[in-house]
């Protein structure tokens, strides 16, 4: 039986590989030999990528550089979400490594978030944190830690250092041994093939008779077209971090240990790749 800790850790190591290549219609001075890096699925592009940034600037006219920002075949990536959830709502079908575009030109207003600095991410990460504690304790956690160790949370999460995280997240995710749960399940739940951003709505990881709610009763609850099918064949993948957990483990499991660092389950349903 795998101990959870190393779920924890497995979670939080989990990487993929990826191809960045500058779009062809940016001004260069000499061609531009594509970038490869193994990015974190729990961090954030914005966070990992001033390599990339570097490496495409050097061939860059000056001029021509404003803000960075990447693409997926035709879809700008939000910096915001996690890079895990946006490979598996966009391209976990694909062969690897990802192959995601870099642009300096043309920023899509529309469908991006501007992030001018890494103070940005940070108080996006934190914002997510808070949301997800008081839906957990009624931000009681939260309140009572001291800014160091918000700080702490950040660093480990920008430094990639499991244990200097998870030495205060472990508090996120602990809960009064009555309670045999959270108040409620931070989550949010995507669909690849609509334009809704995602969806989150109060649920409670105990059911009402004392047993524990599962994958299965959330996505009934909240998205019920994810898991029923007329003809009885399931059309979609539920994905967390990469894999397709099964839809009886309990939905207070998977938020203590699959989880992104900004405590909330994100979610993904996915269409089923045809043979």
């Amino acid at each position: 039986m795998t101990d959870d800790k190393d779920v924890l850790r497995d979670v939080w190591f989990g990487r993929i590989p990826t191809c960045f290549t500058l779009y062809q219609d940016e001004i260069t001075e000499r061609e531009a030999e594509p970038y490869y890096l193994l990015l974190p699925r729990i961090s954030y592009l914005t966070l990992v990528t001033d390599k990339v940034k570097k490496h495409f600037q050097k061939v860059m006219r000056q001029e021509e550089v404003s803000e960075i920002w990447f693409e997926y075949e035709g879809t700008p990536l939000k910096w915001h979400y996690p890079i895990g959830l946006l490979f598996d709502l966009h391209a976990s079908n694909t062969a690897l490594p990802w192959s995601i575009t870099v642009h300096f030109k043309n920023f899509p207003e529309k469908d991006l978030l501007h992030c001018h600095s890494k103070d940005v991410i940070e108080a996006h990460f934190m914002a997510s944190i808070k949301e997800a504690d008081a839906l957990k304790h009624k931000s009681q956690v939260i309140n009572e830690m001291q800014k160091k160790d918000h700080k702490q949370l950040w660093m480990g999460l920008q430094n990639d250092k499991f244990e200097q995280f998870w030495a205060i997240n472990r508090k996120l995710m602990e809960y009064p041994p009555e309670d045999s749960g959270f108040r409620y399940i931070p989550f949010r739940i995507y669909q690849a093939t609509t334009e809704r951003p995602f969806i989150q709505k109060l649920f409670r990881p105990i059911a009402s008779g004392g047993q524990m709610h599962t994958l299965g009763d959330l996505l009934k609850d909240v998205c019920p077209s994810a898991i029923n099918h007329e003809d009885g064949e399931q059309k979609t993948q539920v994905m967390i971090h990469g894999i397709e957990p099964m839809l009886e483990t309990p939905i207070q499991w998977l938020s203590e240990h699959m989880s992104y660092p900004d405590n909330f389950l994100h979610i993904s349903i996915i269409p089923r790749p045809t043979d």
